[in-house]
């Protein structure tokens, strides 16, 4: 908890939670871009 204080303190709170929030979206970014190729692989059959 000591961190995040000094991380706000010396960066301000919206970068802190920008860059929070962008750590958290990659996982699911990537999920999504393996589902998307996935999905053109089966459209690419299916034509």
């Amino acid at each position: 908890m000591e961190e995040v204080m000094a991380l706000v303190a010396n960066f301000g709170f919206p970068v802190v939670v920008s860059f929070y929030l962008l750590i958290r979206i990659e996982g699911k970014l990537e999920a999504l871009t393996a589902s998307m190729k996935d999905l053109s692989k089966v459209i690419a059959k299916l034509l």
